[in-house]
């Protein structure tokens, strides 16, 4: 049977000894989680609401000293080790979503805003996610030193997770030969945007491309899709070409698994005024564009599924806990949240609504609640 989120938190090495060791760390967890579902983010407001809710938390937690402080969360948080919180976090993912064939897994970063501290010389951190775009969840979080070096941190982030028969999307920071590898190493796909990173490449794609579209394609073996949206005002035009002509690939064996070659354009018409745009792939997929296209517009699910719903929502970009491993270990717990969020489907309100309605509705609480802790013998 798989364990619950707490069952695998508890399992977090406690960093703390003697005297500050007057509230279980399991119990620290339960609160700040319960807190974060319910639209609270700070430490001094997790303490007001561990009293509000302080009956029902001693229906389930041994709460020795009572309800911890707001410096008791702060210090916890700035302590745990942040990779063995993460590897929990992946252990549960792991119990709880298994990843079907042909899912897109999103790979991007993001970079926390509110942790950087001029005064003591530290950077704003930027951490790594896998996003499972078919079932809505944060699979994985890795910490990156900075943005430029999430190259290096990518293929540690596939070795851990289980991608067989998946499609990992990238976009043109992790268009490498090294990361192409590892994919079709994990026995996965890979849909990988290509910029100027791969300058000679991405200008032999766009050539061709761009020929082959002009001459509609003529002699060249291809497939076609194309998709229409319209609302806002605005008329929106995608247009996807895939094909596995590619000997003309002068470093085609340089990529592992490289089996076709994919453009989209992009045409948005607003009023009279009309902008188009084209991206450039490649790709382990054979040459169909409906497949394609289904793997690029997915991997945009991480920025609106999860990146815009952490800043506007949670307003991830504004906290500012800074101490040691706070804003790290927070954005794990926010994560947590995201995931127990969306397995809750009772409510269809948007993650915002169903964190207002968890801090008014106590019943809808206790459900969001159980996802992630045993409370069948609690009322």
């Amino acid at each position: 049977m798989p364990k619950h989120l707490i069952d695998h938190l508890s399992d977090i090495p406690d960093p703390r000894s003697g005297n500050h060791l007057r509230h279980h760390l399991i119990d620290v967890l339960t609160i700040a989680l319960t807190a974060t579902i319910c639209a609270i983010d700070s430490f001094t407001d997790m303490e007001e609401f561990g009293y509000a809710r302080k009956e029902w938390f001693e229906s389930f937690l041994e709460l020795p000293n009572g309800i911890p402080s707001h410096d008791t969360f702060a210090r916890v948080f700035s302590l745990l080790d942040p990779e063995a919180v993460e590897r929990r976090f992946m252990n549960w993912t792991a119990d709880v979503y298994t990843l079907t064939q042909g899912e897109v897994v999103a790979i991007d970063g993001k970079t926390l805003r509110g942790s950087h501290h001029r005064a003591g010389n530290k950077r704003a951190i930027h951490t790594l996610c896998a996003w499972a775009t078919e079932q809505k969840a944060v699979l994985a979080q890795q910490k990156v030193e900075g943005k430029t070096n999430e190259i290096t941190v990518i293929p540690d982030l596939l070795d851990l997770l289980n991608l067989k028969g998946c499609v990992v999307t990238i976009d043109a920071m992790g268009c490498q030969k090294d990361i192409a590898a590892k994919i079709k190493e994990n026995k996965a796909d890979y849909v990988l945007a290509l910029k100027g990173n791969q300058s000679s490449l991405h200008e032999d794609v766009q050539l061709y491309m761009e020929d082959a579209q002009k001459n509609a394609f003529k002699d060249i073996p291809h497939s076609s899709y194309k998709q229409v949206e319209k609302g806002h005002g605005r008329i929106d035009i995608r247009r996807y070409w895939t094909t596995d002509a590619i000997d003309f690939l002068n470093q085609k064996e340089e990529w592992n698994g490289l089996k076709s070659i994919g453009m989209v354009e992009s045409e948005r018409q607003i009023g009279d005024r009309v902008s188009v745009e084209h991206r450039f792939y490649l790709s382990s997929l054979p040459s169909d564009a409906k497949t394609f296209a289904k793997a690029v517009r997915q991997h945009w699910q991480i920025e609106n599924g999860l990146h815009h719903v952490l800043d506007v929502t949670f307003r991830e970009d504004e906290q500012r806990m800074r101490l040691k491993n706070s804003a790290q270990n927070m954005a794990l717990m926010r994560r947590c949240v995201v995931n127990l969020l969306k397995q809750e489907t009772t409510s269809k309100r948007s993650i915002r609504g169903k964190r207002l309605k968890a801090g008014f509705d106590f019943p809808y609480l206790k459900t969001v609640l159980a996802l992630a802790y045993r409370l069948s013998d609690h009322s």
